[in-house]
């Protein structure tokens, strides 16, 4: 018995003030798991916020073809704001056969519109500048001119006037309000093209 408690190596004892330390580093190493937990926790649920309120505010699309060109290039990617309040100028998009066409808003309900030979737009008279158009072009147009854009409705065209489907043909037409999704805000995509319209 003597020999088997002389072999036993003695257990040491730490001190009070090292066992508080050790206690102290566990509590710490808790808390800040606790704390990683919490903010993740947050950040998830913000996420998940800021994509519900930007799927509900924007729509994100890409451009295909070249019917906005120079403008918007096929394969570039743009943010919509979904909203109503459209104006001249605005590229807007709106639903056609089941797809998002992408043109810019020449008149608005009541305007006159006259476009001649040359591709020369007028609007209630006043010819347009469109320092936005590489060439003007009179296009395809099954339109007699001058055109009178009826009430709750938009007169479009595409930036690319000589291969562009829009308000000039009669199947698409002016484009109705409830048609609208929203207008361009933001060039997202190539990096080297991003710009916040105004």
């Amino acid at each position: 018995m003597d020999n088997e408690e002389q072999n036993k190596p003695e257990v040491e004892i730490p001190p009070i003030e090292l066992l508080r330390m050790e206690l102290a580093r566990v509590e710490t190493r808790r808390n800040f798991r606790r704390m990683l937990l919490n903010i993740a926790g947050v950040l998830t649920v913000a996420a998940a916020v800021a994509a519900l309120m930007v799927t509900r505010i924007f729509v994100l699309i890409q451009v295909n073809g070249s019917s906005m060109s120079p403008t918007y290039e096929a394969g570039e990617v743009l943010f919509l704001r979904q909203t109503k309040e459209i104006e001249a100028g605005d590229v807007i998009g709106f639903y056609y056969g089941g797809n998002i066409f992408l043109k810019r808003v020449i008149g608005t309900p009541g305007d006159k519109i006259d476009i001649d030979q040359k591709g020369n737009v007028y609007v209630n008279d006043e010819l347009l500048e469109e320092a936005y158009l590489a060439k003007k072009d009179l296009g395809k147009c099954e339109l007699e001119f001058p055109y009178e854009v009826p009430d709750g409705m938009y007169f479009v065209l595409g930036d690319n006037r000589a291969v562009s489907l829009d308000s000039r043909i009669k199947s698409i037409g002016c484009v109705q309000s409830d048609q609208i999704v929203g207008r361009v805000v933001i060039r997202v995509w190539p990096l080297a093209r991003v710009e916040i319209m105004h």
